[in-house]
């Protein structure tokens, strides 16, 4: 039999270490590092950091090239940032060692939405050292985007397209729950939006390109807006405590134009708990076309374990494609990994 898939996981927060747990319950794959950004972890065993209750063997390193040069891996699973600029750095090195690369970094979905330039640029890269690159994730990377894409497969013509997802931030860790502006005042919520460091949801820019990109509609412009979700009682997370009247989530909406006509609208509010206010998780996709298209599900996708399955299934689909930089939408639709990967990996590593 072949040997096992090689695999690097980079980042070790709540995302990254849900991604090693799915990825060391997989037949065919072995994690042979992990690279962590914080100096603190480094020498710590992956096993205890991930919430195991033993070692793997595998120490925690913070020098990413040294890792990458001491293990050889076939694919790296990327979980340290959410920007562009900020995962850059990281999946430019892994491409020039040509290791193919998966990213949970939101603007890494569609990077030509944040700069056509660094997307050309990356992309030229990954060709010239064979590697393969592909940002996923349960939204951006499905929900808004690659789901939306295939409903729309039965479709005659499109007119346009709104879809909402009702979610809970309880999973997340302090990273997404800051970027949301939970637990702040109503003030402090409108001073983070001014500051930039109450965020709301990333990702719209790169869901709505790509779908105008499958579909090949042209937009003039997208408009966002984001307003506090207050709490009527108190909430609590193992990581954040809001008070009545403070802000458990964000609630945030795009909407993509072509002349003053809204063609997409995507509705997105996101906070901790939504059943203490008596509401209901879900996601809704609605088309108007030939014919109309609704897709209604409650309770939603859980985003956290979503998001990791989708990185750890994307596996086969990037080993098996072309080098360059793709979307959700350019690769195979990924599948739940019930046997051994290395059956549905066709190009030699």
């Amino acid at each position: 039999m072949r040997d096992p898939i090689r695999v690097l996981l980079l980042g070790t927060g709540q995302m990254g270490a849900g991604i090693a747990r799915i990825a060391l319950q997989k037949r065919g794959l072995q994690i042979v590092g992990a690279y962590a950004r914080r100096s603190q972890r480094a020498g710590l065993d992956l096993g205890r950091v991930i919430g195991l209750e033993r070692n793997l063997g595998i120490a925690l390193h913070n020098d990413l090239e040294d890792l990458i040069e001491r293990v050889r891996p076939h694919v790296a699973l990327q979980a340290t940032c959410s920007r562009l600029d900020d995962a850059l750095g990281e999946v430019s090195m892994l491409v020039r060692h040509g290791i193919d690369v998966i990213s949970i970094a939101e603007e890494l979905s569609h990077p030509a939405s944040r700069s056509q330039p660094i997307a050309e640029e990356l992309g030229r890269l990954a060709r010239e050292h064979s590697a393969t690159v592909v940002g996923t994730g349960i939204n951006p990377g499905f929900v808004f985007d690659l789901l939306i894409i295939t409903l729309t497969g039965v479709c005659a013509d499109v007119q346009s397209i709104t879809a909402t997802r009702v979610n809970d931030l309880s999973p997340y860790g302090p990273s997404v729950l800051n970027s949301q502006g939970v637990g702040l005042s109503p003030e402090a919520f409108a001073n983070g939006l001014a500051n930039g460091t109450v965020v709301g949801h990333i990702g719209f820019q790169q869901s709505i390109h790509m779908i105008c990109r499958a579909l090949g509609w042209e937009i003039d412009r997208i408009a966002e807006t984001r307003e506090p979700i207050l709490s009527q009682s108190y909430r609590a997370t193992p990581f954040i405590k809001v008070e009545p009247g403070d802000a458990a989530g964000c609630l945030h909406t795009a909407l993509a134009y072509r002349d003053d006509t809204a063609l997409i609208t995507l509705v997105h509010p996101q906070q901790i708990h939504p059943g203490l206010a008596g509401v209901r998780t879900g996601d809704t996709i609605e088309i108007s076309g030939t014919p109309n298209v609704r897709l209604d599900g409650s309770p939603e996708i859980p985003g956290g374990v979503a998001t990791c399955a989708l990185a750890v299934n994307m596996i086969p689909r990037v080993l098996n494609a072309a080098p360059g930089l793709y979307s959700m939408a350019d690769l195979p639709v990924p599948a739940a990994l019930l046997g051994d990967v290395r059956r549905l990996v066709h190009q030699a590593l």
